[in-house]
């Protein structure tokens, strides 16, 4: 494990939505995709938060005191600023981060001059069947 990079273990390629995509739509594509989090994107292509399963059912804890619920966006709920790594960054060091920032995934991103695209997610799942495989 201490050789291996982030692109060895890491999900290839983001389920993606945009900031201003409502809250029902979110939780509609990460029920029919299976996923627990979607890579939030601006109008160019980079990445700009993440929303989980998490910010959902924490919200809807908080729903009967929104005046505005049916009006929220992926935006009003994502995390920011999104906790990167680059693809080759240690498995170690991204382990290492994940259990310092207390997260469940880190975006892979691709840095282009000032843009800063989603190659793929490590989430502590990946890390938990390479870890058992190895």
């Amino acid at each position: 494990m201490n050789k291996k990079t982030v692109r060895a273990w890491m999900h290839r390629g983001v389920i993606s939505c945009r900031p201003d995509t409502s809250l029902e739509q979110v939780s509609h594509t990460m029920d029919s995709k299976d996923i627990s989090a979607l890579v939030v994107v601006d109008e160019v292509g980079d990445v700009a938060g993440v929303i989980s399963r998490t910010d959902l059912v924490n919200a809807r804890f908080v729903e009967p005191y929104m005046k505005h619920w049916r009006g929220m966006t992926a935006e009003h709920l994502m995390s920011r600023p999104v906790i990167s790594v680059g693809p080759n960054t240690p498995v170690m060091e991204a382990a290492n981060l994940l259990r310092e920032k207390q997260i469940h995934r880190l975006v892979v991103v691709e840095k282009k001059g000032k843009h800063v695209r989603p190659l793929g997610i490590l989430s502590v799942t990946d890390l938990a069947k390479h870890v058992v495989s190895e």
